[in-house]
Order: structure tokens, then sequence, then C-alpha cells
């Protein structure tokens, strides 16, 4: 559906990335299945993907500042929420960068909510998430624009079911291994 729709489709996806609202790396397969297309310059994907992106990290990191530490232990609870405060605390903007820039198979919308509650600055913020975001949106698209029709015919018929599933999977399992404590 985000396919058919192009850029507006990638920067509406981005969005949802940003927020709570898991996609499971869809801004990051679709920036690489636009970009390979070759209908539009590589860099405008990377741009949209990046803008849209940003806007979604804002909107998460306002709605965590204005309702604080409350919205997050409702969200992902008591046990899980102190681990990841503890984390942002020591290490703060290198949290941020690392999650932001890196396609982890962890949501990063809880390292911007951890942002939002702990009074992190707001320049800071869009700062860091504006300069990780499109390295990472712009290495997927020159990588993607590069090797064009190759890495289109190496995608199997289904991309996104199949990347979806695979994330989704090490997704759980990484989940199963922090609520287990292991």
């Amino acid at each position: 559906m985000f396919r058919n729709l192009g850029a507006l489709g990638l920067f509406f996806l981005a969005i949802l990335d940003s927020s709570p609202l898991p996609t499971f790396g869809g801004p990051d397969i679709l920036t690489a299945i636009l970009a390979a297309s070759h209908r539009n310059p590589w860099y405008e994907y990377a741009a949209v993907a990046t803008v849209g992106s940003v806007i979604g990290a804002l909107l998460t990191f306002r709605v965590a500042r204005r309702a604080g530490s409350a919205y997050l232990h409702g969200k992902f609870g008591n046990r899980k929420l102190d681990a990841i405060l503890s984390f942002f605390h020591k290490w703060g903007t290198s949290a941020l960068a690392a999650s932001t820039a890196v396609p982890f198979p962890f949501p990063t919308s809880v390292f911007f909510g951890a942002a939002g509650a702990s009074n992190y600055g707001l320049g800071r913020f869009l700062t860091v998430v504006t300069i990780c975001r499109a390295a990472r949106y712009g290495i997927i698209a020159i990588v993607a624009d590069h090797y064009g029709r190759h890495f289109i015919r190496a995608l199997p018929a289904e991309p996104v079911l199949g990347l979806v599933a695979a994330v989704r999977g090490s997704h759980l399992q990484l989940d199963h291994r922090w609520n287990c404590g292991q």
C-alpha cells in the first residue's frame, strides 16, 4: 500500500515508525525499494524518510514530556521502564544516537519517550535524531540506488511480509529474554 503512494507513503510510514506504533523496519524497507526503483533521485527518498521520522519522534517526545514518566510506566511497565531510564540517564545522547541510527529490533520510540520524560533538551534531541536518521536513510538509499534492479530482483515475491516476520521474530525473542532476565 505505502509503496504505491511513493514518497508520500514513505513520509507517513516514517511518522508512524517513530511513534509507539511499530512498523518493524517499514521505512527502511520502503526507502530501499523506492530508491532502487529509480523513479526519483535516492536523496529525495532519504530526505522524505528523515523528515517523517523526525516529525514522529518529535510527537513521541512531546507526549512523553507532557505526560512524564507516568506515560512511560503505563506503556512499558515498571521493571522495563526503570532499566530503560537508567540506561538512558547513564548514556544519554549516545543511547539516543545509537537507537536512532542503527535499526535494532527494539522500538526506538522508547528512547524518544525516555528523552521527553527525562527533560532532555529539545534542540539537542532534534539535532541528534535528524543527523542520525539522515545518515541511516541516506546510506540505505545510496546502497539501494547503486544496486538498483539487482536489489529488487533479490527480494522475494512478498518481501515486506518476510522481513516483517523475521524482524518480529527477533523482537519477540529479545522481548522474551528481557522479561526473563536472561
